[in-house]
């Protein structure tokens, strides 16, 4: 029998006269060419539902399906190879290309930002060496206290290096939400070069930072400019649905994880070649740090398009910076009271989550900051071993998150959370027992392991929860936490450092790690 593929228009409701269950389809149906033409439904799971067109008007919960059906009858085209709803979904899961606009965005950022990690210890012990004004002053102030203890003078620089990393993550902590009121007002591209032209006055700063004071501003401005990570973010939740969320996601975690290949590697070539007999030897990379953030800002001038039209910003600038206040608050964030209208059931869930993810980071983020004093002043090394470790741990994270971690099911996503989350405690500890270089390579290939799942999925877990209108906020306040964790973290990891030593420091780190790990596996979600 003869018969004419027919492409349905618009989408179409049938109700089955077997039960109350109504199909919906948008697919191509088959129709016999008898003078009672006979409409077949292709239904998922291989079913087939057949109706004549006198029954299909009678039984059609769409008034018009009949008219659409019968008066749009023509053959199919014999070269028709891709159906229309697979066009669909094709462009409802492709990553939108301003995600990766902001991929290079922070790319250049991150390679900025991580150039000073090999030059930190260098620079303080530096400062300590040749400032007597502030750097001598705080010094002085902890003296009785260092002998005391009995810490060696040296891990001084340990002390300040943590306090001025709390300092920045702490600014970060509180423009970022700011940052994001101002662009709910403003629109998000006027505030991302906001923030790009601060960074790069922090790097004119630091390269003329002949003393430690002029450092401290320094990493003081870069540190309040630091909401462009949390506004990328933002972007990316414009442009983007539940479908490539992740992907778009997966991009700013492999930008990150190149930056910490890259810039360690050209922060350690200056070292080099650089004499830090010298005054002002850190003039070079601090320049061509400030030369990354300039390219930064006309980058995103020629190429980032605005994300949030006018008709959707905020109508009252006044009520977005109220809602960041709830960014801010300590006890808002932990308890999530800027999302609004959940279930009691999906609050429980995202407090227990922002309270994981918060010890995760607030351990994590000592080990990360602390781990470069501990190789310069354990195991000896230079800027340029240093820059080779990051290299191996950088690469290790981007090939993961490239490979695995961006096609991750979402069956597999708590679970790989929550393997990232157990090994990063025998990488705590074998750092922390290292004696010799292979060994403390071993436990950093663990941690980079680790910190290639852990954070990209339970922001994924994270993000499922609210309606599509909450996802920013949701995501917003877990930011919130992670920021306020990197803020408490270096300071309270460097106190111990100098305090107790390294190897009681990390091993009671990778003890305590074992909290978030039980939280987020015995946690219903």
């Amino acid at each position: 029998m003869p018969c004419i593929l027919v492409r349905c228009v618009g989408l179409t409701v049938v109700r089955s006269h077997s039960s109350q269950l109504c199909f919906l389809y948008d697919r191509l149906v088959i129709v016999s060419s008898q003078r009672q033409p006979r409409v077949r439904f292709l239904l998922p799971n291989s079913i087939t539902m057949t109706y004549n067109l006198d029954e299909l008007k009678k039984r059609s919960v769409v008034a018009s399906t009949s008219h659409n059906i019968s008066s749009n009858l023509k053959p199919a085209p014999k070269h028709d190879k891709v159906p229309e709803s697979s066009k669909k979904i094709t462009e409802i899961t492709r990553t939108h290309p301003t995600a990766y606009v902001i991929f290079a965005s922070l790319l250049l950022d991150l390679l900025a930002f991580t150039m000073i990690l090999p030059l930190l210890p260098s620079l303080l012990e530096y400062y300590r060496k040749n400032d007597n004004h502030l750097y001598g002053y705080l010094a002085d102030s902890i003296k009785q206290f260092q002998v005391w203890i009995g810490a060696p003078e040296r891990f001084t620089s340990v002390l300040f290096g943590g306090a001025l990393g709390s300092m920045f993550s702490f600014l970060q902590f509180l423009s970022s939400p700011i940052v994001g009121a101002l662009s709910d007002y403003y629109g998000r591209k006027p505030l991302m070069l906001l923030c790009a032209t601060g960074i790069a006055a922090s790097y004119g700063l630091w390269a003329y930072s002949e003393s430690f004071l002029l450092f401290v501003i320094a990493r003081f401005v870069g540190g309040i400019s630091k909401g462009n990570v949390s506004l990328c973010m933002a972007v990316i939740t414009d442009v983007s649905n539940q479908q490539n969320r992740g992907k778009a996601m997966a991009l700013v975690g492999i930008a990150f994880s190149l930056g910490f290949i890259a810039g360690p590697m050209i922060g350690a070539m200056f070292s080099r070649f650089s004499d830090k007999t010298g005054t002002l030897w850190f003039f070079a990379p601090a320049m061509f740090a400030m030369l990354l953030a300039v390219a930064d800002i006309l980058f995103l001038v020629l190429c980032l398009k605005e994300t949030l039209p006018k008709e959707k910003r905020s109508t009252k600038i006044i009520n977005s910076l109220s809602h960041a206040v709830d960014h801010i608050s300590i006890r808002a964030l932990f308890r999530f009271s800027a999302v609004q209208n959940l279930s009691q059931k999906d609050v429980r869930s995202l407090r227990s989550l922002g309270v994981t993810y918060f010890l995760y980071l607030f351990l994590y983020s000592g080990l990360e900051f602390t781990v470069t004093f501990l190789m310069y002043h354990k195991f000896g090394y230079t800027s340029i071993d240093q820059a080779k470790m990051f290299l191996t741990t950088g690469v290790l994270m981007a090939l993961l998150q490239g490979s695995v971690v961006r096609r991750l099911p979402d069956r597999l996503v708590k679970a790989s959370a929550v393997f990232g989350l157990y090994l990063i405690i025998p990488a705590f500890i074998i750092v922390g027992l290292a004696e010799s270089s292979p060994v403390l390579y071993l436990g950093m290939i663990l941690f980079a392991i680790s910190t290639a799942f852990v954070v990209t999925c339970m922001t994924t877990i994270t993000s499922k929860y609210g309606d599509f209108h909450q996802k920013g906020t949701v995501l917003g306040v877990f930011r919130s936490l992670g920021a306020l964790a990197r803020a408490v973290g270096p300071i309270i990891a460097s106190v111990a450092f100098w305090s107790i030593g390294a190897r009681f420091t990390y091993i009671a780190g990778g003890i305590l790690l074992l909290w978030p790990a039980l939280m987020l596996q015995y946690l219903k979600l």
